[in-house]
């Protein structure tokens, strides 16, 4: 009997194990990218030379054996809520997840062929966009394989913050503060097949993508030369997606070649020396002047910094894959969803910088936030352009030392710009224009999103 009971309880715990073993080995991901370019038209033809002269939908979709998600990016200005709103039903309904199990987010170029700033409308662009991400999950969910997942941090010295009091005029301008709070760090998400081989990456980084800003030609900026360096690097068996971090008051720390092309467009003489940046970009930005195609040499040399900048990124991000030896089959995926909503402000005088502004009292402010949590990493989206300490802030109070802020994600708010409540002091444009009064977005981001976190984690 004794013996009998012996074998029965080897069987049992032979079948429990091969039952975990089963469960912890369930996740699959798979990954696509689907070339946008047809939708757009710059003033200028693409030289053909350079690979962020393209622009694209990328996803990642992933499957635990008990529901789905999916990671989005577009190579363009903003996620607008036009497209959300019908692109999310359409992924949702094509995964069997939940919306909040999906993240959409912009990379934020400025120069992609899209419009800036839109909250959505039903024109072809905005059609197609939409058809893209779907077309792009669809594909994704179709090549569905055994995966793992491992998260990295790496780091660049790209980027700067850019709220700075000018040394001629002292007031606030934009120009580099290299003293002042600016996160380095380059987040990766690498997933691969059990073997090794990378299916896709998710990349966060927090720069401001304005090199091709206002110079007339089409350009997926740093982070389309980014993704295609990588992807082509891994032989383009791996898709490569880039999420925009906290980049509000975040600009490249080198702005010269970009700042020779609007000085170029503007009939400014090119010393060779830095230039300042609001005085070669106001007078084309604002049509004072008589605005000329770039000259071919400046938009050169223009092009090849930005494939620099993006091999640069390029290599840390593959550098950080590379050390990121720790990666699971077994995790947990869970979205969530949630409105908060700040006193509104509408700012009643003019001026770009450096100068107070006036506001009076305007309709409250509503914001999204979103989550998803995939094993131990939580990825925060915000649907703004938000001030790195708020992110920093978010991720001081989130029980999961692996989370990241993913900003323009699910949508584009009509707060504008987010600042800390520190920066309502710059009189810089972005807090000039913002729409939240201070004192509620910073705590209801942070909080919010850190909350979230939380609630994930009890799951």
């Amino acid at each position: 009997m004794k013996k009998s009971l012996l074998v029965l309880g080897l069987v049992v715990a032979v079948l429990m194990t091969m039952t975990g073993r089963a469960q912890a080995g369930s996740l699959k991901a798979g990954a696509a990218r689907v070339d946008i370019t047809p939708l757009v038209k710059g003033d200028l033809p693409p030289t053909g030379k350079y690979e962020q002269e393209k622009v694209y939908v990328r996803a990642i979709v992933f499957d635990n054996g008990t529901t789905r998600a999916a990671l989005l990016a577009a190579d363009a200005s903003d996620m607008y809520p036009a497209v959300v709103a019908e692109a999310s039903k359409r992924i949702a309904a094509e995964l069997d997840c939940p919306e909040a199990n999906i993240i959409m987010s912009a990379t934020h170029t400025h120069a992609g062929g899209s419009p800036m700033g839109t909250q959505g409308n039903a024109s072809p662009y905005m059609a197609g966009l939409t058809e893209a991400l779907v077309s792009a999950a669809k594909q994704a969910k179709a090549k569905l394989e055994p995966a793992l997942i491992g998260f990295g941090k790496g780091a660049a010295y790209l980027n700067v913050n850019r709220d700075a009091i000018s040394p001629d005029t002292h007031t606030w301008t934009q120009a580099p503060n290299t003293s002042a709070y600016s996160d380095k760090t380059v987040y990766v998400l690498k997933v691969t097949k059990p073997t090794g081989e990378p299916i896709g990456v998710y990349v966060n980084y927090a720069m401001h993508p304005v090199d091709g800003y206002l110079l007339g030609f089409i350009t997926a900026d740093f982070p389309g030369e980014m993704c295609r360096y990588v992807e082509k690097n891994f032989d383009d068996k791996a898709v490569v997606i880039f999420s925009q971090g906290a980049s509000g008051d975040q600009n490249p720390l080198y702005l010269r070649p970009a700042t020779n092309g609007l000085a170029s467009k503007g009939g400014n003489a090119i010393t060779g020396y830095d230039l300042v940046r609001e005085s070669m970009e106001a007078p084309v930005r604002n049509k004072t002047v008589e605005v000329k195609p770039i000259d071919p040499a400046v938009r050169e040399r223009m092009e090849r910094f930005i494939e620099s900048e993006g091999q640069i990124l390029g290599e840390e991000v593959i550098r950080t894959m590379t050390l990121t030896t720790k990666t699971s089959s077994d995790i947990k995926i869970w979205g969530a969803q949630k409105t908060i909503t700040c006193p509104g402000r509408k700012r009643t005088d003019q001026g770009r910088e450096g100068m107070t502004g006036t506001y009076a009292d305007d309709a409250p402010v509503e914001m999204k936030l979103s989550l998803i949590g995939l094993g131990d990493v939580a990825f925060g989206g915000v649907n703004a352009e938000v001030y790195s300490k708020i992110s920093a802030r978010m991720r001081g109070e989130s029980p999961l030392a692996n989370t990241v802020m993913v900003t323009l994600a699910n949508g584009r708010a009509s707060s504008g710009y987010i600042p800390d409540d520190e920066s309502y002091g710059h009189q810089s444009f972005q807090v000039l224009g913002a729409r939240n009064k201070v004192g509620c977005a910073e705590a209801s981001i942070a909080g919010g999103l850190a909350g979230m976190v939380g609630e994930f984690v009890k799951k």
